[in-house]
This record gives structure tokens, sequence and C-alpha cells, in this order.
């Protein structure tokens, strides 16, 4: 399986100097899932891709945009 390592979500959470553990705690996901998502392990689903682009203020789009290619 090939993995998109999501670089806009972890600019994202570093400019803002947290740690995986203190995103997934305000996001209310583990800490776990985040780092799957940030390295492209897992796909998030449509909510917890709300709270990431809500929390960022930053579009679902750019923050991933693999998902929203469709070929």
């Amino acid at each position: 399986m090939f993995r998109i390592k999501r670089i806009k979500l972890i600019n994202e959470r570093k400019k803002r100097q947290l740690t995986r553990e203190e995103l997934g705690s305000i996001l209310g996901i583990s800490a776990i899932y985040v780092r799957k998502i940030e390295n492209g392990d897992r796909n998030p689903g449509r909510r917890t891709m709300v709270k990431f682009a809500e929390f960022y203020g930053v579009s679902e789009r750019k923050l991933f945009p693999e998902l929203f290619d469709v070929r």
C-alpha cells in the first residue's frame, strides 16, 4: 500500500508547538490515531477531518489533498 506522509498536517501541528498527545486530547482522538493519520497509515473519517480543519483553520482539501483527488 502506498503511504502519503501528510506534511501540511504535520507542519500545522508543529507550528502550534503541539505534541501528538496534546493535539489528540484537543481533538478527542488518541495520539496513536494522530500519528497514523499524519504518516498516511490511516485516513481520517469525515468528522475527524472536520475537527482537524476547524482547529487549524485550514480547509480539508489543503490538509488531505489526496483524499479529494479523483482520477
